[in-house]
């Protein structure tokens, strides 16, 4: 039986975890930070869902079976910490945001923001989602598309993603400057994913380390003016994450522009990356594509602006959202075998046993996604794009999948815009469906890169045409 939780004030004796040795652990460590989902699956299928990598100050404990992942989010978040020697995260989203945050801190910013992510306000932004994918759709028709021809759709669908980001936490103040504010994101992102040598902490000028400065103090430029303007005059729009957060009070202003920042940067790359992976895996199967839009067809109305047959105008809220049944069905299995992180990073502040195995304090713990999503064992035939696993599951399958479908994490810390992401994906991955043919322009989907984002290498080029009538 597997058994996960923190040990404290015993000496236990238990096995080293498994895993490479010696010299022979130098190719893992190198090639983690490069290609993570190749090394992750090596180190699985040669020692199993728990992996020690490492020595003296850098031990990792990989950990990507799904049982023990589901105690590991049952342990008390005391027994870990996020504000750790190895977070790099906190240069670019700041010492007060909530994911480098650990206790009281951690409690106090995560339950403001919690709060302005009311389900009244997700239910607020489905029309903004539909009317910014439409946006984008109409702009790609208008310049890029003839009869048919090549388009890389990801940065058309991120563009859209990053404006829904944009208008949603500042209101409609920024909508103009939504592309700005991406471009001030960027470098800051590529920052995250370059190796570890260019992350060393210096204080040098003219280095990428200084550019990433002076991004982040831009975007902390915009905000300040934005929190200035929420206090001077507030626009009561009941649907802006920004003057929600000013008008709470119970964050300092450095607080809310780590907490904007961490919205921001950490929702719209990642959702932008998993659309990517819902375009490749639903467009490379002609039936999936097919009921994604007939069922489009029926829960968005026609594409005409007519009313539907029923003589009803279409609906743009919450009811639209639950009848798009089989798109999140696309969703959830799109996300099982390409989740947005392929790890995520948690130090143990204690002891914490890991099934027959003790993770020592100062180890960090990398938890797989990944892994998870592809275990043989919880999902029959783990490899194959099947929406149809979420359709109609048996109560085994619906056990199996709360364990084993993590995307999003567990537990008191998992992520806190994951149903915004959720709507998003389901409404924007249906309304491309609805609108366009779609050819790949590649016989399969290409392989994934990045540790912090995982997104298609070489984007999503396809040949796209306006829906033929």
């Amino acid at each position: 039986m597997h058994d996960v939780g923190s040990i404290e004030g015993a000496a236990v004796s238990t096995p080293r975890l498994p895993g490479p040795r010696g010299l022979a652990q130098l190719g893992p460590l190198r090639r983690i930070f490069s290609e993570p989902h190749v090394v992750l699956d090596e180190l699985a299928a040669e020692h199993g869902g728990v992996v020690g990598l490492g020595f003296g100050p850098a031990r990792m404990a990989i950990v990507g079976d799904p049982a023990l992942l589901a105690e590991l989010f049952a342990t008390p978040v005391e027994s870990f910490r996020w504000n750790h020697k190895f977070n790099v995260l906190g240069f670019v989203v700041g010492p007060g945001s909530m994911i480098t945050s650990d206790g009281d801190d951690h409690r106090r910013r995560r339950a403001s923001v919690q709060a302005a992510f009311s389900r009244r306000r997700l239910n607020g932004w489905i029309p903004l989602m539909v009317e910014e994918i439409d946006a984008a759709i109409d702009g790609m028709l208008a310049r890029d598309v003839g009869a048919e021809s090549e388009v890389d759709l990801y940065p058309i669908v991120r563009l859209a993603v990053l404006r829904v980001a944009v208008r949603a936490f500042f209101g409609e103040r920024l909508a103009d400057r939504a592309e700005e504010i991406g471009a001030l994101f960027q470098r800051p992102q590529d920052y995250l994913e370059a190796p570890a040598i260019h992350q060393i902490p210096h204080p040098l000028p003219f280095t990428r380390r200084a550019r990433v400065r002076a991004d982040r103090r831009a975007l902390d430029a915009i905000i300040d003016g934005e929190i200035a303007a929420c206090r001077r005059a507030p626009s009561g729009d009941p649907l802006d994450v920004l003057e929600a957060l000013v008008l709470d009070g119970t964050m300092s202003d450095a607080e809310i522009r780590d907490q904007v920042v961490t919205l921001i940067g950490a929702g719209y790359d990642t959702t932008a990356a998993s659309l990517a992976w819902a375009l490749w895996c639903a467009a490379l199967e002609p039936d999936v594509w097919g009921r994604l839009r007939a069922e489009a067809d029926a829960v968005l109305g026609p594409l005409d602006g007519a009313e539907s047959p029923g003589g009803a105008a279409p609906v743009r809220d919450h009811s639209m959202l639950a009848a798009l049944r089989y798109a999140d069905q696309v969703v959830h299995e799109t996300l099982r075998l390409h989740p947005a992180g392929v790890i995520a990073p948690r130090e143990a502040a204690v002891d914490v046993r890991v099934g027959d195995h003790v993770v020592r304090r100062g180890t960090l713990i990398l938890w797989s996604a990944h892994l998870a999503g592809r275990d043989a064992s919880f999902w029959p035939d783990p490899l194959r794009f099947d929406p149809d696993r979420f359709g109609d599951p048996t109560p085994d399958q619906r056990a199996a999948a709360r364990a084993a479908w993590v995307p999003f994490g567990g537990g008191a810390r998992n992520c806190i815009g994951f149903a915004l992401a959720q709507m998003e994906l389901t409404i924007m991955i249906s309304r491309l469906a609805q609108r366009l043919d779609v050819s790949p322009s590649l016989p399969e989907a290409p392989p994934p890169v990045g540790m912090v984002v995982n997104r298609p290498s070489g984007g999503v080029p396809m040949q796209v045409a306006a829906r033929r009538r």
